[in-house]
């Protein structure tokens, strides 16, 4: 059984958005591992005297067709009331015990796969200053965003998977660098591989960043990280990016590599990007 727990806060102000990207971030834990979610819980928070119960109802409706989308079953949840919206899900999955993926089996002469863009972070918070077009955000951001892992997984899974984790609120490099912890290994970057959501850079670029930059630097900073090639400071801060329902970060042999992104793509998976590999050495982080 594998058993986990999540909530945010809504990234964006449309209650059904919320709750589809909500619940697709939640149940990604399971697939991260190689589950298959099985039941689900909603987690809420909710500031029922200030806000109508209609926003409530179209969060749940948003969480639970994504669930059902999972292939999973919605059994009931628990609520609180509190000053500020809050959702998530409580989500149960299955996994054979000698099928498990961790994000501690990496190892020198692995690919790594990307399969969601970077950058939601500043265009969630770029869109609430109203510096960021909302249109353009539900148009080429969100359903990338509220899309499943599941796919990907699954065909990541026909291969000698060695590693996964999802890349979520630490950023690339934050889970990068557990993964290299992990399997006592270093990662390495190719930084002109690595996708991004359009209009992420130029946020940056004009000031925007988020809460969760500064914490997740200071977080990569522990181990040794060498930049080998000459970035700005807004490309830099792509890399601490905090991502909700960001794709997953997969390591496997270098040779199988090329095969898999072509899955990857025929399945309908947005992005299938080789962003870098696995060396060894000390644990840390190199960018190229």
């Amino acid at each position: 059984m594998i058993n986990t727990v999540d909530f945010i806060t809504p990234p964006v102000d449309d209650p059904y958005w919320f709750g589809q990207i909500s619940a697709a971030n939640s149940i990604s834990d399971v697939y991260s591992m190689g589950g298959r979610p099985i039941t689900a819980l909603n987690v809420v928070m909710y500031p029922a005297k200030q806000l109508d119960l209609g926003i409530l109802r179209e969060i749940l409706r948003g969480g639970n067709d994504k669930v059902v989308e999972a292939g999973a079953c919605l059994a009931g949840g628990h609520s609180v009331d509190d000053n500020e919206p809050k959702y998530g899900l409580c989500v149960n999955g299955i996994v054979h015990p000698d099928r498990i993926i961790t994000n501690a089996g990496a190892k020198p002469g692995d690919a790594l796969i990307l399969t969601k863009p970077l950058g939601s972070g500043v265009l969630f918070n770029a869109t609430r200053a109203g510096k960021f077009s909302l249109r353009e955000l539900e148009k080429n951001v969100l359903p990338i965003i509220a899309a499943l892992n599941g796919a990907a997984m699954t065909r990541a899974l026909q291969y000698d998977l060695h590693a996964c984790t999802d890349v979520t609120g630490f950023g690339l490099l934050g889970h990068l660098l557990e993964m290299a912890i992990g399997g006592g290994v270093h990662g390495v970057v190719d930084y002109n591989a690595l996708p991004f959501y359009p209009g992420a850079y130029e946020m940056y670029r004009k000031g925007q960043t988020t809460g969760s930059n500064k914490a997740n630097r200071a977080l990569v900073a522990r181990y040794p990280l060498a930049v080998e090639r000459a970035l700005t400071a807004s490309q830099l801060e792509l890399l601490y990016d905090p991502q909700t329902s960001g794709g997953l970060l997969l390591a496997l042999p270098k040779e199988q590599a090329q095969s898999l992104q072509a899955d990857l793509l025929a399945a309908g998976v947005a992005v299938a990007a080789r962003i870098g590999e696995i060396t060894a050495g000390p644990v840390g982080i190199t960018v190229q």
